[in-house]
């Protein structure tokens, strides 16, 4: 079954029956299952469980393109990582990187690291180092694979295993969604899956440095994410649509 010219709601009908499908299925199953939709698109962020994800798809050569957003901001130990996991698994990682005009014309705007400033900043800084490169990294998809788990935050606790994302015209697979951090490093040390050291260090979620900070004991695992906010559901528009992710936290502050 491939769904390149299926309309929204029949986008929509499908998510729904994948939903129940994956609920069967192992990680290998399910990844198996999105790549005979068309073509799928796999967006990492090195993260532990985005590892696994990538470990499978090469493990089992599944034809799932891998691809990360390569903001320009990222820790040194995240783009090394990057290089060991392609070595790891035979497999290419494409990056995609902010257009230089966009990042300039934000400095010139809010400045550089003006992120810290107001949420509506740190939304235009998203914007331009994750959501526009993403956009290029999906161009052409129909199904994009996330390491997406309910467990991560209050604000993903009801993730489905299949979704029609209307923002972006396409299915949105998370098939690891019912995955607990208990899974995640089984599966980690059972296959010998290269990892971010700074999850040793106390950062369970990973993204841009100036942007991410290694959390408490008890806090939770996407706590040290835009650590400034005060919104616990924050987000930067990647997973929830960017209007209502700003919205969320401006009221917030």
């Amino acid at each position: 079954m491939t769904i390149h010219d299926a309309s929204g709601p029949r986008l929509a009908e499908i998510a729904a029956s994948l939903d129940v499908q994956f609920e069967k299925l192992d990680l290998a199953g399910r990844l198996a299952l999105a790549a005979t939709l068309g073509r799928a698109v796999f967006t990492t962020s090195l993260g532990i469980e985005d590892q696994v994800i990538t470990a499978a798809i090469g493990l089992d050569r599944l034809d799932i393109e891998v691809a990360t957003l390569e903001t320009g901001r990222l820790f040194p130990e995240t783009l090394a990582l990057i290089d060991e996991t392609e070595d790891r698994f035979d497999i290419e990682i494409r990056r995609f990187m902010p257009e230089k005009a966009d990042v300039d014309a934000y400095a010139a705007q809010y400045g550089l690291n003006g992120f810290y400033e107001s949420v509506e900043a740190r939304h235009a800084c998203c914007h331009v180092r994750k959501l526009k490169p993403l956009a290029r990294a999906l161009e052409g998809a129909v199904v994009w694979v996330t390491g997406l788990r309910r467990s991560q935050s209050g604000n993903r606790a009801s993730t489905p295993f299949a979704e029609y994302d209307a923002e972006r015209g396409l299915l949105k697979v998370n098939p690891l969604a019912d995955w607990s951090l208990d899974q995640i490093n089984a599966y980690v040390e059972q296959q010998a899956v290269p990892t971010n050291p700074l999850h040793k260090r106390g950062y369970p979620s990973i993204g841009c440095e100036p942007c991410t900070r290694a959390i408490k004991p008890g806090e939770p695992e996407r706590a040290g994410r835009w650590w400034w906010e005060n919104d616990e559901k924050r987000e930067c528009g990647l997973h929830v649509p960017e209007a209502a992710a700003a919205s969320a936290n401006s009221t917030s502050l």
